[in-house]
This record gives structure tokens, C-alpha cells and sequence, in this order.
């Protein structure tokens, strides 16, 4: 009789067991093993009040991980991908800060780097990208109207001051008849080279000229300096074959060069050119304040991306309020 007795024990026991571990498939992976364990234990002594509590547990455990996913920013649930296409210098690592703040408002960023002027812009006009940051408005306004494109801007971000930076001599009051000064061929850049050579009495432009300004808009230059036009990017390689280089600041910093130390005289922080020449968020038409491009722009100008500039480029990229 105290076999039998035993025996039916036991059999209960592993009937509670069975139940128990099935039970347990069904809460979170994170807590189920230790539910399990604690249940088998406690089961020996009184399983009939046990049970109650077993039940409970996975409501317990989907609290316990809301409120630990809310001390975290863990996104509760994801919004999207926001496609970005950028310079390298310093767009893609600014946005590349970015990206933690956005996940923890649920949004993915995707940054890919291009490394011209152009193609930036077509992957936008054409829905392949969400946005772009590399370019500021004047260049933006430029691009519309030779292209035929319809962007718009979403927010400024930075402005990085234009310099001119030492080539094979590093003194302006060097420069002799002949010397070559390397400049960027694009409308808008080549004017603001154009009239920082001016404003450092290399030469002389046409009144009211601009930011419309060209070479064929010199009018006096002493020394008889050659400006040689060359797409943007391919200016900073030629600093040994020529005297100097007029350089945008993403590509100055791709050189190697900081503006506080290198740059042998550049555009002052409070000047009208630096402010004109803000860098933007780029948008097709009528995307400007969706969800995503408005949360991109958020995070962009926030304390802590402006703390980061700060504290990353030595004067050559200002945050922008």
C-alpha cells in the first residue's frame, strides 16, 4: 500500500512538471528559464497554490521589459528607414552621430556617401533617397534652375567657412607672376573663392558681381595670378602643383586641413558669406515636413550634434541655429 502510495506521488509530480515546462514555452525567451526553474522548485512543496502565479508571470515579465525598454530608449516600435545621401566630410560622420538618436525614436538611418555634386541631388529629385546633406542653398537654388529640379530646403544644419589653404607657398605676400591658385568651377563655389581672393587684395571683381562672380569678371590682377577652375573635389589634389587652393570645408577637411591652424585666411564666422552658405537638409518638393525628414532635421540641430561639431572640427564646420 506505501508503494502505491509513493508511486501516485511521484506520477503527480511528473504530470505538474510536464505541465509547468509547456507552460513556460509560451512567456518571453529573456525570462522563461527561470519561470520554469522557479516553478518546478516551489511545485514540490505546495503546487496547488503555485499555479496561480505561473500564469501571471508572462504579464509580470511583458512589464518588466516595457519599463526597462523605456530607462534604455529602446524604440518600442520601429517607423521607417530615412535614406540619406552625403559627402563624406563631414556630413556622413555627423549624420553617422545621428543615428543612435533617431533609433531611439524608432527610425532607421541609412547614409550613403557620394563623392561629387551631382548625383546627390538626382537620387533625391528621383524618390531613390528621402534627403540629401552636402550642399548649401545658393548651390541648391544653382542646381534647380540648370537642372530643372524641384528640391527644397528642410533645415540648416552647419556652415563650414570657405579658406585658402598653402600649396607649395604658405604666405600670400609671396604670390609672383605666374603662380597658379586652384579654385572650385562650380557657379556658387567658384564666386565664393573668387571674392575671398578679393577680400585678401589678391584681386579685383566687377561691381555688384556676387555670387554670380566668374574669371571672366577679374578685373585687375596685379600679380597676374592663373586660376585654375577645377571640380571641387579634385581641388585639394593638386595643393603641390600649385601656390595655393581655395577650398570648401568638407573637402579641406578630407586634405588634412584645419581651418584654425592651416587656412592662411578664410571667411569670419559673422560674415554674410558664412551665413549665406549655411548647409542644408535637401528635399524633393513637398517632402520638407513629413515625419521622417522632420525628425532627421530635429536630431541634426540638437545639442548634442552641435556639441559633437564642436568638439570634431576645430572651427571648420559651425553649428547652425
Amino acid at each position: 500500500m506505501k508503494k502505491k502510495f509513493i508511486a501516485a506521488i511521484l506520477t503527480a509530480a511528473l504530470a505538474l512538471g510536464t505541465l509547468t515546462a509547456c507552460g513556460g514555452s509560451g512567456d518571453s525567451a529573456v525570462s522563461a528559464p527561470d519561470d520554469a526553474a522557479e516553478t518546478e522548485a516551489e511545485s514540490t512543496q505546495e503546487p496547488a497554490a503555485e499555479e496561480p502565479e505561473d500564469e501571471a508571470a508572462p504579464e509580470e515579465d511583458a512589464a518588466a521589459d516595457t519599463e526597462a525598454d523605456a530607462e534604455t530608449g529602446t524604440p518600442a516600435e520601429s517607423k521607417g528607414t530615412i535614406t540619406v545621401a552625403a559627402s563624406a566630410t563631414p556630413h556622413a560622420e555627423i549624420l553617422e552621430q545621428a543615428k543612435p538618436l533617431l533609433a531611439e525614436q524608432g527610425w532607421d538611418l541609412e547614409v550613403t556617401v557620394f563623392n561629387d555634386y551631382v548625383q546627390p541631388n538626382q537620387v533625391v529629385e528621383s524618390g531613390e533617397f528621402d534627403a540629401n546633406y552636402f550642399q548649401h542653398i545658393p548651390y541648391l537654388d544653382s542646381f534647380n534652375e540648370e537642372q530643372g529640379t524641384h528640391l527644397v530646403n528642410a533645415g540648416g544644419i552647419h556652415y563650414e567657412p570657405f579658406g585658402i589653404y598653402p600649396g607649395t607657398k604658405s604666405d600670400l605676400s609671396t604670390l609672383e607672376k605666374g603662380d597658379v591658385i586652384a579654385v572650385p568651377n562650380d557657379t556658387t563655389n567658384e564666386a565664393r573663392a573668387l571674392l575671398l581672393l578679393q577680400d585678401n587684395g589678391i584681386l579685383t571683381l566687377k561691381d555688384g558681381v556676387g555670387l554670380e562672380a566668374t574669371v571672366r569678371d577679374i578685373v585687375d590682377n596685379p600679380n597676374e595670378i592663373e586660376i585654375q577652375e577645377l571640380e571641387a573635389a579634385q581641388v585639394p589634389r593638386v595643393k603641390d602643383e600649385v601656390a595655393f587652393v581655395v577650398l570648401n570645408g568638407n573637402y579641406a577637411l578630407e586634405a588634412g586641413f584645419s581651418v584654425a591652424k592651416d587656412a592662411v585666411a578664410y571667411e569670419q564666422a559673422d560674415s554674410e558669406a558664412a551665413k549665406t552658405y549655411v548647409n542644408v537638409i535637401a528635399v524633393k518638393e513637398g517632402n520638407e515636413s513629413n515625419e521622417a525628414v522632420s525628425a532627421l532635421v530635429d536630431v541634426l540641430k540638437s545639442d548634442e550634434i552641435a556639441e559633437y561639431i564642436n568638439n570634431t572640427y576645430d572651427g571648420g564646420v559651425i553649428p547652425f541655429k
